[in-house]
């Protein structure tokens, strides 16, 4: 997938403490990688936290529509986004 395919996602990632970590990018698998494998591209929070794993996924047309959806369910308690999460298993 390349950029010009306008996809953007929100994501949720699972840190091997069992935290939850929420995010937006173009390319899952590349963001992934650097949460798991990169120190100056992976977020500070995952850099001590790994391994980290792709839990959950959602699918927009713009970076905003999925830059909203980050903000908003950063902002809930874990047990919400446990739910959220629980509904792909």
């Amino acid at each position: 997938m390349t950029p010009t395919d306008n996809k953007y996602y929100f994501y949720i990632i699972r840190c091997a403490d069992n935290s939850l970590y929420c995010g937006q990018t173009t390319d899952l698998v590349r963001r992934v990688d650097e949460h798991n494998l990169n120190d100056t591209k992976g977020s500070k929070y995952t850099r001590t936290r790994r391994p980290v794993r792709l839990v959950y996924h959602e699918e927009f047309v713009t970076m905003s529509l999925a830059m909203k959806r980050e903000a908003e369910v950063k902002k809930w308690p874990k047990v919400k986004k446990e739910t959220l999460v629980s509904r792909l298993r």
